[in-house]
């Protein structure tokens, strides 16, 4: 990287700094993301899914109005996975990551806007137009274009849900601008799980319930993201239930997303539960190879960069498991032909890409695999990471960790480093905890909105790898009792 690049990246940086804070700035950048530029364009690295999103969620407009504000012109932003940035990571910062994650609600719940305030629509990125379809998102594509063109509710609601990085948010959004862009009269709304409840609380505690209620009750389609942040939030589901029955009951149509099916969504109560899955539930797969070469071509056309089909065909091989970590390999060996001054070849690929196609697949499997546990229990990424031992977020760590050994080529090490920096010898024990609860054909117990659960384990570890769509367990997996005794030894 060139000087004068270094130099206006720490400038940025630095202003970004300022603009949201040092606190947070510490909280979710430093040690946390890397920054690079290339031709307008900005991309941010980040440890996981979780931080990418969160990062791209609270702080995308203060980065870009940041880069903006330095280089003097406008810029695209971007979020790639680096596996590198799990050892910066300190514990210290994972727990603020928690502590950040489980304020935010409560912050963003305070009265600072007058009642009955209604915030302009956003710019939404997401456009069907855009959307590549192929066998593993077809149903899903097709059902989000029927909502778009139609005038009339036709399934309610439309349920998607499938692993970080495939596109739902793609598919919500691009409902959206496809209503905006044909000049229909059908009111939209589109927010997330928390803007949802932040809504409700910032109703709830300054008496603008009816004003609340009077925005999302009267909406022709209504889009949440993210649906599974209201799991455990008792107060939210029953205004959210309400909300459905009277958008529902006028014929309108209500669209959602979330990472997990309805039932494995932190335990709702029944009457939601079945809202939820009385309409469209589809389920978004990863692309298959034909898929994945699709949208690296039209990345890279978009950006103007052209790029030869071997190269395409050596990241799709090598990448297999989502639409962002195929834009974020693409986009490092953009930036390192660029800076290298070379045409782009397979080999250069194989060069630029050495640390980061090897493990990447494994890295969003135990992404998908946290982002499952955690929605099922009621938690969130953050909360796995951190160093905390409630009943609830050890049993979540304990079996996220025992599907990852199961499910993925990944070692103890690895395992423990992607979940928090966790020593190898805490995976083997949690390991080994799930091993005897399953041996003893045992109950195990956690909290919840709810209350205290309790579940068998084997079904609960079921339902989980239903979920994942796992396959049987990889060969250094079997048996698993014997392969961390092994290790353990």
């Amino acid at each position: 990287m060139s000087c004068a690049v270094t130099e206006t990246i720490e400038l940025i940086q630095k202003k970004l700094s300022e603009t949201i804070g040092q606190q947070r700035y510490g909280i979710w950048f430093k040690n946390a993301t890397t920054f690079s530029m290339t031709d307008g364009l900005v991309s941010v690295g980040v440890p996981n899914h979780f931080v990418g999103t969160w990062i791209q969620n609270h702080f995308a407009e203060s980065i870009v109005e940041a880069a903006k504000e330095v280089t003097g012109r406008d810029v695209q932003l971007t979020f790639a996975i680096d596996p590198q940035l799990h050892v910066s990571l300190r514990k210290s910062q994972l727990n603020k990551q928690a502590d950040s994650v489980a304020k935010q609600s409560v912050a963003a719940g305070r009265p600072v806007r007058r009642t009955g305030y209604v915030p302009p629509p956003r710019a939404l990125r997401g456009r069907l137009e855009d959307f590549v379809v192929g066998r593993s998102n077809q149903l899903a594509y097709t059902a989000a274009m029927s909502i778009a063109e139609a005038s009339t509710q036709q399934f309610n609601p439309l349920f998607l849900y499938g692993g970080c990085g495939l596109g739902k948010t793609h598919l919500l959004q691009g409902v959206c601008n496809a209503l905006r862009d044909r000049g229909s009269q059908r009111r939209w709304r589109y927010v997330s799980g928390e803007e949802f409840t932040n809504h409700f609380l910032s109703g709830l505690q300054t008496g603008g319930l009816n004003a609340f209620r009077e925005q999302f009750r009267s909406l022709d389609v209504l889009v949440i993201d993210d649906v599974h942040f209201l799991a455990n939030k008792k107060a939210t589901q029953e205004e959210f239930l309400h909300t459905y029955n009277a958008i529902d009951a006028a014929g309108k149509q209500v669209v959602l997303a979330s990472d997990a099916h309805p039932k494995l969504m932190g335990r709702l109560p029944e009457n939601l539960l079945n809202r939820f899955v009385c309409g469209m539930v589809v389920r978004i797969d990863p692309p298959d190879h034909d898929t994945r070469c699709e949208i690296l071509r039209r990345r890279a056309a978009k950006l103007n960069r052209p790029i030869s089909q071997e190269v395409i065909g050596y990241i799709a091989d090598n990448l297999r498991a989502n639409v962002r970590e195929l834009e974020g390999a693409l986009l490092k060996l953009l930036a390192f032909a660029s800076f290298m001054r070379e045409p782009m070849t397979v080999a250069m690929a194989r060069r630029a890409l050495s640390d980061y196609l090897p493990r990447a697949d494994r890295l969003v499997t135990a992404n998908d695999i946290e982002s499952i546990v955690s929605t099922f229990f009621g938690l969130s990424p953050a909360e796995l990471h951190s160093s905390r031992k409630t009943q609830t977020i050890a049993l979540a760590r304990a079996v996220a960790m025992y599907l990852a050994r199961r499910h993925t080529s990944m070692s103890f090490p690895e395992i423990g480093r992607v979940m928090g920096r966790k020593n190898h010898s805490t995976v083997i024990l949690a390991c080994r905890k799930i091993e005897r609860t399953l041996a003893e054909n045992a109950m195990v117990a956690w909290q919840n909105g709810d209350g205290r659960q309790e579940m068998l384990l084997r079904p609960l570890l079921a339902q989980l790898e239903e979920q994942m769509g796992a396959h049987p367990p990889l060969p250094h997996q079997e048996p698993a009792a014997s392969a961390i005794r092994a290790s353990a030894g």
